[in-house]
């Protein structure tokens, strides 16, 4: 596998509240393959997505996707949180999230990305509820339906599984096993195996755990 293909960390060194959390970190995740980085709380699991995302600036170190620094349009970012609008529906923050994520696309073609995003995630006699209604569950299978509905290469993924039951998990790990079949890339920060997926495995220490 060539080394331009897919995404290619290298000596990242980053801080959280002033303290060094990541040290030289390094890794290679190819085209259609996952990573699994693992760690105990505080090892810096949510820091080093957060780093690739773009959204905490290292130290030290390099990102390069597919050979090239790394546009935000390439990847989508999906936190602990599940960052949703409560008050609209199911449908109208999926709609939200099109329009930010894809304001060129028309509105047929944005109408059948929600649809299908929607039917894949088992939403879709959800569509018109207030997502403040929704169940933990639920909520997360909305975050995870916007990974369908603005199609990207790289998933950025914090704790995929957290709140879903037995039937979601199987269903998050069929929307990575698809993501990865079309040559797709996963980084997901979890305590929990990826379910129904073969990945590579990167554990986290703590700096302070080398002391």
């Amino acid at each position: 596998m060539s080394p331009a293909a897919g995404l290619v960390v290298a000596g990242l060194c980053a801080e959280r509240g002033g303290r060094p959390v990541l040290e030289g970190v390094a890794f290679h995740v190819g085209d259609g393959t996952a990573l699994a980085v693992t760690g105990a709380n505080g090892t810096g699991k949510s820091t080093l997505l957060r780093a690739i995302a773009g959204l905490v600036r290292p130290q030290a170190g390099a990102i390069r996707f597919r050979g090239a620094a790394l546009p935000a349009a390439a990847l989508h970012y999906l936190g602990h949180r599940d960052a949703l609008k409560t008050p609209l529906t199911v449908a109208a923050n999926l709609n939200f999230w099109l329009r930010w994520q894809a304001p060129a696309t028309g509105r047929a073609a944005r109408a059948a990305r929600l649809d299908e995003a929607l039917t894949r995630t088992g939403l879709g006699t959800l569509a018109d509820l207030p997502a403040g209604h929704l169940s933990a569950g639920q909520r997360r299978r909305l975050a995870l339906a916007r990974l369908i509905a603005v199609p990207r290469p790289l998933w950025l993924l914090d704790e995929p599984t957290a709140s879903l039951d037995a039937e979601g998990c199987a269903l998050a790990g069929r929307l990575m096993a698809a993501h990865l079949a079309g040559g797709g890339v996963i980084v997901a920060a979890t305590h929990d195996p990826l379910p129904g997926i073969a990945c590579a495995r990167l554990h986290l220490e703590s700096p302070a755990d080398d002391a």
